[in-house]
């Protein structure tokens, strides 16, 4: 039976949002669709085409979505909550990118653990 989930806070929130990301497919599509996100960004501020935020949050959550339908096989957060989901897409990145993401993962588990999909679980054991 899975506890009834309580978030206090957006660190709380972030520790639960990793849970739902252990897959390390679905996890590397985040990290290709915000990066690509990241540089539709920039393509805004050199070349002033406000339509490239369209495609920025297509490809965001495109290549996120795809992770979790067909790898993580669990639903996205940003259903549930989207401005924390979009501001915790930013803070896995920049963990993925720091070399943090491992420890926050353990972290994540350790607190919220109940809440990984059995496919996640299935990729932790392998290890």
């Amino acid at each position: 039976m899975i506890k009834k989930l309580t978030i206090n806070s957006y660190s709380d929130f972030y520790l639960y949002y990793l849970t739902q990301h252990m897959e390390p497919v679905c996890r590397t599509l985040h990290t290709i669709g915000t990066g690509l996100g990241f540089l539709c960004l920039i393509g805004i501020f050199i070349t002033g085409k406000w339509w490239l935020l369209l495609v920025g949050l297509a490809l965001g959550y495109g290549f996120a979505w795809t992770g979790h339908f067909f790898f993580e096989k669990n639903k996205p957060a940003a259903f549930s909550n989207p401005w924390w989901s979009f501001i915790s897409d930013w803070v896995m990145f920049k963990d993925v990118l720091t070399g943090q993401i491992k420890t926050k993962l353990a972290i994540a588990q350790e607190k919220y653990g109940d809440y990984i999909s059995d496919t996640a679980l299935a990729a932790i054991n392998k290890k």
